[in-house]
């Protein structure tokens, strides 16, 4: 037996080493036109089956013409990542902000993933932002803070203003919006690069911090090895703990524990996604910064910060929303449901194209074998499932999720002044937060137009499509999720009742000119 599961593992490493081999090939070499031609048919015959709103922002007329007028102007062989670059603005044209396409990039074996891991790149411990049509340094998880402010003027020969106006082509918002793309190409800067060069070892920067600039170069760098153990001579004795000292210990690293998941921890840059403080002593203004809606245990958060809020009688709650790019459509429901004081109904009916979607998610051809076995093990139960919340209504199918059913505040419901704080990177589950509180006059707005429409957005359930030439991969929602209000014209955010925009030199002396704002306001109405 031991000997058959050796030849059985042997084989399996050979075939995957063969495959990733074979992957390396195809991306790399120059696709035949005829091969190209296809992945674009590929690309728009998916979003045909499975996108619901494909016309909702581009004309069907409009959208044909770009893709027809892309296969046209290919004329010569391409390698996948010059494909990748011809074919990002075709399908941003659609306009709708949870469509991605991502480039094809090398597969490494075992060992060579291993020899990465023991490298990191300067470059990507840097996090940017996009202000006033600069692109400057955020901050940094490398050591050299120095340069934190500083302007990004050119990567090697690039342009760095160039390199933005393309990368600004290889996605959308919802609609006709223009403030996500400020905000998202600073953001995922990093990620553009990447997606445009490839993986590299060093990078020439051109800074200009103040009136100066000069050029550093990123490296990728050996990570440090931990120390080794001293011998037992020079390594000192370790104090013995007592039975209730080991006791009192466990108990505090489950505290934390707890505390990190109800909070939502995000290791990367040690901060936590959901944050609550009163901000004065006497508990009459309190302020809740969310950065997004996926991690942790949010019930038990926001039960414990409204409970908070209800016992101080607290009269002013700023909510947060600032960057905040979307997430669990449950958690969001669940927040609405402290933030109102009617009864509400959350979301419509969502339009999708197939009656069995959760089936057509799972079955997509970069969906893992073992989760494609497993998935039709349990597909007689998927389908009754799906067929249960389906309904049809003018020619036209809608999952019926349960944020649809109409219901009641929570008991602990907040009722007093609520100021909300967006901007174009509020996104997807954070603008349709702010839909209905916007909608429903429950609070202040502060800042700029939320990049995720007011309308609703196609997202949900996502399908992932790999072009069988290319291998780049197309990410789309499966479901039109909105809330039962709309607004007219369609394709806009949320707009802020008070427009803020803050500028470099507020950041440079760190200055919140929206959060200052209303704390005047409060002031104002005491």
């Amino acid at each position: 037996m031991q000997k058959v599961i050796l030849v059985v593992s042997v084989l399996l490493i050979l075939s995957s080493c063969k495959s990733i081999e074979k992957h390396n090939e195809q991306i790399s070499k120059l696709h035949a036109v005829i091969d190209l031609h296809e992945d674009v048919d590929k690309v728009y015959n998916q979003l045909k089956r499975h996108h619901p709103k494909l016309y909702q922002y581009t004309p069907k007329e409009v959208l044909d013409f770009k893709f027809d007028s892309l296969k046209k102007a290919i004329t010569t062989p391409m390698s996948s990542r010059g494909f990748y670059k011809a074919l990002a603005p075709v399908v941003s044209q659609v306009k709708q902000g949870h469509i991605s396409l991502s480039s094809a990039n090398k597969w490494y074996t075992k060992k060579e993933r291993k020899q990465l891991l023991k490298n990191k790149f300067e470059f990507y411990a840097l996090d940017f932002e996009y202000l006033q049509n600069k692109l400057r340094i955020k901050r940094t998880r490398g050591k050299d803070s120095t340069i934190v402010g500083c302007e990004v003027v050119k990567i090697e020969e690039d342009s760095v203003a160039d390199l933005i106006d393309i990368y600004k082509t290889r996605f959308a918002s919802d609609g006709y919006n223009t403030t996500l793309h400020n905000r998202y190409v600073g953001r995922h800067f990093s990620s553009f690069y990447y997606k445009d060069k490839g993986r590299v070892d060093s990078l020439k920067v051109t800074l200009k911090c103040e009136d100066s600039l000069y050029v550093k170069t990123f490296r990728r760098l050996q990570k440090k090895e931990k120390p080794k153990k001293q011998d037992s001579i020079k390594t000192e004795k370790r104090i013995k703990l007592t039975s209730e000292q080991k006791k009192e210990n466990r108990f505090a690293a489950k505290k934390k524990r707890k505390f990190n998941r109800k909070h939502g921890f995000i290791k990367k840059y040690k901060e936590y996604t959901r944050n609550f403080r009163f901000i004065e002593e006497s508990e009459d203004l309190a302020y809740m910064k969310l950065r997004s809606f996926t991690n942790g245990n949010y019930k038990r958060f926001y039960k414990e910060s409204f409970t908070k809020l209800d016992s101080a009688k607290t009269k002013y709650l700023i909510l947060d929303l600032r960057d905040n790019g979307g997430g669990r459509i449950a958690e969001i429901d669940y927040l609405y449901s402290y933030l109102t004081k009617e009864k509400y109904k959350f979301i419509e009916n969502s339009e999708v194209t197939s009656r069995v979607p959760f089936l057509k998610f799972l079955m997509s051809n970069t969906t893992p074998n073992s989760i494609k076995l497993l998935s039709g093990i349990i597909s007689p139960v998927i389908v009754v499932q799906n067929l249960m919340r389906i309904r049809e209504r003018d020619g036209k199918l809608y999952y019926r999720f349960k944020q649809t059913k109409v219901r009641e505040p929570r008991p602990l419901h907040f009722t007093g002044k609520i100021y909300v704080l967006i901007n174009g990177n509020s996104f997807s589950a954070s603008s349709l937060i702010s839909t209905h509180l916007k909608a429903t006059k429950r609070a202040t707005f502060v800042g700029e137009e939320t990049g995720g429409a007011y309308n609703g957005t196609v997202a949900g359930i996502y399908k992932i499509y790999e072009l069988p030439n290319t291998k780049l991969k197309i990410r789309m929602g499966m479901m039109q999720v909105e809330a039962p209000q709309k607004q007219n014209p369609d394709g806009y955010g949320v707009i802020p009742d008070v427009e803020i925009l803050p500028t470099i030199i507020d950041r440079n002396v760190k200055k919140d000119p929206e959060f200052e704002w209303v704390l005047k306001d409060i002031a104002s109405k005491r």
